[in-house]
């Protein structure tokens, strides 16, 4: 970086965007899409954005007043001063997992490095509040899995984050932390010197701008990044009430997989982890247990992410493909018809729920998570821990691209 920031960078304009307080990833998305690029947006005027969907009268009217006051000069000085530079979405250093998520994040502000073997990560996380077990757990779980060749994620939080960070760093293996807040300041205080470490082993992650302070509303969205990255999800201790249980939703709806290490039954810190066991998520006792789950778990196909042009940095734009009928839009996908409904399957083994038959029966032939959504009018995060029950059950297994076929 030039030790002046460069306003006609075409990162300020994205910089910009990320500083308007409640702009989320969707309504960026739709803004570049509506308008071409980032810095076509800033020059919008109230008339212009109403035009976008989702945006009315009140919302246009903040937007400008918004872009007017943010400062991506400023911005892009305190990211020099902290060694932090952003990754837009679609560019070569974007993680490849999280182009499969919801609504993934337009702009990532790192500090590190994020390399193409952090794809083969699992994610070690628990409560904050944690136990003398909880904590040895999963500092060797990360030891292991660092020794092993994954990378590590966590949320650099007290307690079971950190041990997850350390036990990775003792390996002398990769670990990357994921922020709810802005990277000016690391939270809590006390992890300024683990985040410095994990820095240079990995990378520290937050869709935050700099100064954002890491507000409870934050964290909810940040497990969604901890859960995208990875293949796995592993559980060390929580209770019920935990905001890992939050990650575990991301990850069901995500179609990662989740394991869960159990503790002592009479202890409130493992009652999350229990009921998570009880609902058919994978018990592991170690890393012998993971490594032979995670065989299964096949790695994703490479992902082109969805065309949006304008996230590449000028001068380095890939040509849009034009559809021969209408040159100014986008090649639409074809229209996918019904899957032809499977014959039922004979029942091989215990009887299943009703529930679990009827998913079964229609996983004659390869499915999508979509698919079968749409067909059981389920919900995603319903279907996803059911689809899991039917893996443990050793009923249906699941193929490259996120599809599923019965056994």
């Amino acid at each position: 970086m030039s030790s002046i920031p460069d306003p006609d960078d075409p990162l300020a304009d994205w910089i910009a965007l990320s500083l308007i307080p409640g702009l989320g990833p969707i309504l960026t998305r739709n803004l570049v899409n509506h308008f071409g690029s980032p810095g076509a947006v800033r020059r919008a005027t109230e008339s212009e954005l109403l035009q976008v969907d989702g945006i009315g009268e009140k919302t246009a009217a903040l937007f400008v007043r918004a872009l007017q006051i943010v400062d991506p000069a400023t911005e892009m000085q305190l990211m020099q001063q902290h060694g932090v530079r952003v990754i837009v979405y679609g560019s070569p250093e974007y993680p490849q997992r999280l182009t499969q998520i919801a609504n993934p994040p337009m702009l990532l502000y790192v500090r590190g490095t994020i390399l193409p073997e952090d794809s083969q990560s699992v994610a070690v996380i628990g409560s904050r509040q944690c136990t003398a077990y909880g904590r040895k757990v999963a500092e060797r779980l990360s030891y292991d899995l660092g020794q092993a060749g994954y990378t590590v994620i966590s949320g650099l939080a007290r307690g079971i984050d950190a041990c997850a960070h350390r036990g990775a760093l003792s390996a002398k293996g990769r670990t990357l932390a994921v922020l709810a807040g802005g990277l000016a300041k690391i939270y809590p205080p006390e992890h300024r010197d683990l985040a410095d470490e994990v820095a240079a082993s990995g990378a520290l992650i937050t869709e935050s701008p700099m100064r954002m302070q890491p507000e409870a509303g934050l964290f909810p969205s940040r497990n969604r990044l901890i859960s995208g990255l990875v293949r796995g999800v592993v559980v060390v201790e929580a209770n019920e009430r935990s905001g890992t249980m939050t990650t575990v939703s991301h990850a069901a709806e995500q179609g990662r997989e989740v394991f869960a290490i159990p503790g002592e039954v009479t202890r409130v810190e493992s009652s999350g982890c229990h009921l998570l066991i009880r609902k058919g998520v994978r018990l592991i006792r170690g890393i012998d247990d993971l490594l032979e789950d995670l065989q299964g778990v096949d790695p994703p196909p490479p992902v082109t992410p969805p065309a949006l042009d304008a996230t590449r940095p000028r001068g380095k734009r890939s040509a849009p493909v034009k559809s021969p009928a209408n040159p100014s839009s986008p090649t639409p996908t074809p229209p996918l018809g019904p899957p032809p409904v499977a014959a039922p399957m004979l029942p091989s083994g215990p009887p299943l729920d009703p529930e679990l038959q009827a998913i079964v029966d229609l996983l004659g032939q390869p499915q999508s998570v979509d698919d079968l959504v749409r067909q059981l009018k389920r919900s995603v995060s319903e279907l996803a821990r059911q689809l899991m029950q039917l893996e443990m059950k050793k009923r249906v297994r699941r193929l490259p691209g996120n599809l599923y076929e019965r056994r």
